[in-house]
């Protein structure tokens, strides 16, 4: 691998935000890894590679080595495909756990009934604070009611209900909770303490300390410490864990839903057309070039452009426009899109990976991959968390022992188990990348696609926008709507040769002057010796005279006076025109007034962009009276007119310069180096494949408002997730504390074990429910 490469793993194991980051460092520490991004919602990490001596096998053997699974992402036919499987995956483990914390606590509602008799002995020492708190309260409230309906309950001999308790958390830990003692125990080996790791030796210590006193109280009477059982509240540890758990896999789904609705627009099948046959064939085997009917009401099964028929297809969910758009022969038509009325046949153009639909996913996979700046300091957190917890714990049980009195070997332990249950690593490691994912997939649902936490960071931060003016605030469609001629010229022949030369162009104003020419039935005629000057113009010989065509600039390149030309230009780019000046021979004959109608939502996108506190630049290559009457028209009032494709990068980085977080808006080949250059920059998915590529954001429609949208979402975003890391920190900056016990000298309190796993798992629960606000984030 001599090029960087990106290497893709499915990593299995990873549970909190400490398993992010042991196996981000794990990854890191390959030789020739210059970069590794593990995502925790999606089990996923993307690697990247410079050396050549480095395989896949050593980064696989790396995340291995530290005691979770990992192995190459499979190759798909498309995004479509690996969502699909990657959804099929989360809802069993949703299922799984869901019937594994259903039973769980159930077991842990026997196990309290049948610990009741256990401890209602001595109500008088539940009073005075012996045994598990939360157990202490249930017990001395639930005591009578439990004697009158189970009154045989009590007459069992204690050993006896020992014995069944012990049964049933055994059977608990080693079915429900097999894999917090198997990964924690294995996290521990490796020296790469997880939430598992907590889970397992808090949970542990106190099976541990009960089967002691199941097996041989005489060691605890003798001491003069009561040989009090846990049982029950490692059964309910272990459930309500488990139902966190389940909570938060059920909504990292939900935060996915965007995605999943976006491949579930692909259909299974397509009728192609084969000489006289209509033949329904898997998508898999449509080709390009096939010719495809699409019947009212039937999804569009691949890309392509319409042969026959018309249509009114509705794109929403692809482009988020609600309005259904009217389609006709050589139109294009996007796959997953539905036919509202009418049938129409299609030629395939891209299917398959390549399809509008599968890039879209592909991107957005990506994005939900991808890590936010702002996740940096949860990591750097999450990298020491776990271990500190542990030694904390530990402090906390010798504290107790050492300061307590009668019952101070359970208090340290009720305590030092406390604080390993409540510790959450996981809300720290969900903050971000939960909020990453809903917003990405709240942006496809109004057409705005975020390609990665790092765009959808920098997005809230901009302060400046420049807008490209042509294709981007205009139309796009530029239009002749004036032939002005000088003495002795007939506008057609003026009109015919200019777009003689225009025909070797590519440019916009060049594509309205052959259309213009079509238009009035003009004769064509051949160009010899094309030249062309980006920004200026072009030339060429038609019938054996030297044509040139361009601004003021150009023709006084070509030895042309342009005098005479002054009032008629200033005229056209008062009314916010271009004006293309027309030479025959070194003699200026004419001069072409285009106009490009502003967007319908430019000037309400301007005036949101403006009370949203961002300062709004156009860019233009126009003269500066055309430039600025378009301006004035859009809302805009600062204007940098006249620069040539190559300008636009350098008025970027001046604005950088002066201190702007600058997002850039374009559609053109020429606006890619602006749009790389930029601290954001902001593509229209209609324009070329290279500013799309060179974008940070893509608008899927020519809508200006979505520029509003990826700004807003961003901070709304930016909002949540600094919630998410406020509520993750301080949950547990709180939490540890009492539950180590620092309440207990003022206010007697003492947070039990089973309270403190019920704490962690809505800690998560919290963080999730929180971005997922973002689905109705107002747009």
């Amino acid at each position: 691998m001599h090029a960087a490469q990106s290497v893709d793993l499915d990593v299995t194991g990873m549970t909190c935000a400490a398993c992010q980051a042991n196996v981000q460092r794990a990854l890191a520490r390959v030789p020739g890894v210059t970069d590794a991004s593990v995502n925790l919602m999606l089990g996923t990490a993307k690697v990247t590679l410079e050396s050549a001596g480095t395989t896949a096998d050593a980064l696989v053997a790396a995340v291995e080595s530290i005691g979770y699974g990992a192995s190459l992402t499979a190759p798909e036919v498309s995004a479509v495909a690996a969502l699909e499987r990657r959804d099929d995956a989360q809802v069993e483990e949703f299922r799984s756990l869901r019937l594994r914390a259903g039973v769980s606590l159930a077991c842990g509602a026997l196990a309290m009934v049948l610990s009741m008799p256990l401890m209602g002995g001595d109500l008088h020492r539940a009073h005075q604070g012996g045994g598990d708190p939360f157990m202490q309260w249930v017990m001395v409230r639930l005591t009578p009611a439990l004697r009158a309906v189970f009154p045989r309950l009590y007459d069992v001999p204690p050993d006896l209900l020992r014995a069944a308790l012990l049964g049933l958390t055994l059977i608990v830990v080693g079915w429900a909770g097999r894999q917090f003692y198997t990964a924690g125990v294995k996290a521990l080996i490796h020296r790469a303490p997880d939430m598992n790791s907590l889970v397992a030796v808090g949970t542990g210590a106190a099976l541990l300390y009960s089967l002691v006193a199941t097996v041989a109280p005489e060691l605890f009477t003798a001491a003069g410490v009561p040989a009090d059982v846990y049982y029950e509240a490692v059964v309910f540890i272990i459930a309500l864990v488990l139902g966190g758990r389940a909570l938060e896999a059920g909504a990292r789904r939900r935060t996915a839903g965007a995605l999943r609705a976006l491949a579930a627009l692909q259909p299974t099948s397509a009728r192609v057309v084969r000489g006289d046959r209509e033949d329904e064939v898997p998508l898999e085997q449509v080709r390009p070039g096939d010719v495809v009917l699409v019947r009212p009401g039937e999804r569009v099964p691949v890309d392509g452009v319409l042969l026959e028929g018309s249509a009114v297809v509705d794109e929403s969910l692809v482009t988020g426009e609600s309005i259904p758009v009217s389609r006709s022969p050589g139109d294009p038509v996007i796959g997953g899109t539905t036919n509202s009325a009418g049938a129409f046949r299609f030629r395939a153009t891209a299917v398959g990976p390549d399809s509008v639909l599968a890039r879209i996913v592909r991107l957005m996979r990506d994005a939900q991959t991808s890590r936010a700046p702002i996740q940096h300091l949860a990591d750097r957190v999450s990298a020491v968390f776990v271990p500190s917890v542990m030694g904390l714990a530990v402090l906390t049980a010798v504290v107790w022992l050492l300061v307590s009195g009668e019952g101070g070997l359970v208090r340290a332990l009720a305590a030092g188990v406390s604080v390993l249950i409540i510790a959450c690593p996981c809300a720290m490691g969900l903050a971000v990348p939960t909020a990453v994912m809903v917003a990405t997939g709240r942006g496809a649902d109004v057409g705005v696609l975020i390609k990665g936490g790092d765009a959808l960071q920098r997005s809230g931060e901009v302060t400046t926008v420049v807008l490209d003016k042509t294709g981007t605030l205009t139309e796009g469609q530029p239009e002749v709507v004036e032939v002005w001629c000088g003495p002795d010229q007939i506008a057609d022949v003026v009109l015919r040769v200019a777009a003689a030369v225009e025909r070797q162009s590519e440019h916009p104003l060049g594509a309205a002057i052959v259309r213009a020419a079509r238009e009035r039935g003009l004769p064509t005629s051949a160009a010899t010796a094309f030249v062309s000057e980006p920004g200026l113009g072009a030339a060429a010989v038609v019938d054996g005279r030297r044509v040139s065509i361009g601004n003021e600039a150009w023709l006084h390149r070509e030895g042309v006076p342009t005098a005479m030309l002054g009032p008629v230009v200033s005229r056209m780019r008062a009314a916010g025109q271009t004006a293309v000046l027309i030479a025959i021979d070194t003699v200026a004959v004419g001069v072409c007034a285009i106009a490009d109608r502003l967007r319908p939502t430019s000037t309400a996108a301007v005036a949101a962009l403006r009370a949203a506190g961002l300062e709004v630049v156009m860019l233009s290559g126009d003269a500066r009276v055309t430039a600025e009457a378009i301006a004035r028209a859009a809302g805009i009032g600062r204007v940098v007119a006249e620069v040539l494709p190559q300008d636009k990068l350098d008025e970027v980085k001046r604005l950088q310069a002066a201190g702007a977080v600058v997002a850039m808006v374009g559609d053109g080949v020429n606006d890619a180096p602006a749009l790389a250059q930029a601290d954001v920059g902001m593509a229209v998915a209609t324009g070329s494949d290279v500013a799309v590529d060179a974008a940070d954001v893509v608008l899927m429609r020519p809508d200006l408002m979505g520029v509003v949208r990826a700004i807003a979402l961003s901070r709304h975003t930016m909002r949540t997730m600094r919630q998410n890391l406020f509520w993750a920190f301080a949950y547990n900056v709180i939490g540890i504390p009492v539950a180590a016990g620092v309440l207990y000298p003022a206010f007697g309190v003492l947070l039990s074990p089973v309270l403190a796993s019920a704490a962690m798992a809505v800690s998560s629960v919290f963080v999730i429910a929180n971005s997922l606000r973002l689905r109705r984030a107002p747009l």
